[in-house]
Order: C-alpha cells, then structure tokens, then sequence
C-alpha cells in the first residue's frame, strides 16, 4: 500500500501561475494578426513588381496615328445625329395664309376694277383702271374736292403704298355724310379695288390698315332724352 493519503486535495494555481497564463494567451494572436500582415504586404509587393514589370514591355502608340481615327469617329458621328432646327428656317408653306383671301371688290370684263367704300353714313363707289394717275371725285379734281390737306394724303395713301400712284386713273362717286366720312370711304373704296385689280396687294393694304372698315357711328338718340346721353335738365319746381 501507499503512504500517501487517500483524502489528497489537488494543489490550486497561485496568482502568478494564472497572470502568466493569460499574458500567453494574448500574445498568441497578436503573433498571428503580424504574420498575416506581413504575408500580406509581401503579396502586395509582389504585385506591385509585376504590373511594373508589365507596363515596362507595352510598347507606347504613337499620338499622330490615333489622332485621324479620333477626328473621323467624331465626324462620322457628328453626321450620323440629326440637326435640331429651332425656326431659324422656316419651311415656305408656313408663310401661305392658312385661309383664302376675302376680297370684295371686282373685276369687270374690261379689266376696270370696282370697289365700295362706307365710313359713318358716307358711301364711296370707286372703279380703277390703268392711266396716268387722273383722279376725279363727283366730277371734279382731288385739289378741288378735299380742301384739307390732311384729307387729300389719306386718300392717296393707298395709292402710295402700293406704288400704283401713276400708274391708274381713279373715278369716284361719293354721297352722304361730311368731309371726314367721305375721306375715309374713298379710302375704303380704293383700297378695295386695287386688292381687286391685283391680289398680290392685300398684305400691303392690310397692313397699313386701308382694308379696314371703320365702324365706329354716331350713337343713337334714346326716348327721353335730349340727345344720345344727354337727360333733360332737371327743374325741382
């Protein structure tokens, strides 16, 4: 038999035994976190020495030969692209009136054209024909008829707008009204009738605004009333 006891009771680890345990256990995978880094370093360098051993055996292009294929590949797809238009030319179909022109004046079979004008309750009845640039208004000259200058260059102006000034001869016969609405229907009336004699005309005359018929009348006396507004005057006795 032993001497030893039966009842023996295992030594337990002092405090230094355990502090050396743990420092050990520590440094374990510091150790390995180092060889990984430097495993990986050393691939890095590796890697870096064949890139550059690669890039050392690429043989440079030189800048003229690509340059021509640059310009070209761009040419071609400069013209490949559809160019925008932004209305700077326009189409010339756009220009044609969407409508047909309204004209009211006529044309006889002799080539004279015929055209009425009307201004307040003054009715001009004008025909044109080719001639010198004669103008008779009931009968008497333009000088002896209108004797305001302003009414004479109105009734020429569509003549001058049109450079038909010498070139027709004018016949007028007007009625009714005063000076002003007879001015304005011969006006009216000339217009009509040169866009008659030549169509090409109308955006001329439209635009000065010969073709224009001015409506505007004198308004209406009202029952009651003096005049168109005017109310009696009021008497309190």
């Amino acid at each position: 038999m032993s001497n030893e006891p039966e009842n023996q009771v295992p030594e337990q680890p002092t405090n230094e035994t355990a502090a050396e345990t743990e420092k050990a256990a520590a440094e374990q995978p510091a150790a390995a976190d180092e060889g990984d880094a430097n495993q990986s370093q050393a691939e890095t360098t590796s890697a870096g020495e064949a890139v550059t051993e690669e890039s050392s055996n690429v043989v440079p292009i030189p800048a003229e030969s690509t340059a021509p294929e640059s310009s070209e590949e761009a040419a071609e797809a400069a013209s490949s692209v559809p160019e925008l238009t932004l209305g700077s030319e326009a189409p010339a179909e756009a220009l044609e009136p969407s409508r047909p022109v309204l004209i009211r004046g006529k044309l006889d079979r002799f080539g004279v054209a015929m055209g009425t004008g009307r201004r307040k309750t003054s009715v001009a009845r004008v025909r044109i024909k080719d001639g010198s640039g004669k103008i008779a208004i009931n009968g008497r000259t333009l000088e002896d008829y209108f004797r305001l200058e302003r009414d004479r260059k109105m009734v020429l102006a569509p003549l001058v707008a049109t450079g038909m000034l010498e070139k027709v001869d004018v016949w007028v016969r007007v009625s009714g009204g005063g000076t002003t609405g007879q001015t304005g229907a011969v006006v009216l009336g000339i217009a009509r009738a040169l866009e008659a004699k030549n169509p090409d005309l109308h955006h001329v005359l439209s635009e000065g605004g010969y073709l224009t018929r001015d409506d505007r009348m004198v308004e209406r006396k009202k029952y009651g009333f003096r005049k168109a507004r005017r109310s009696p005057q009021f008497s309190k006795r």
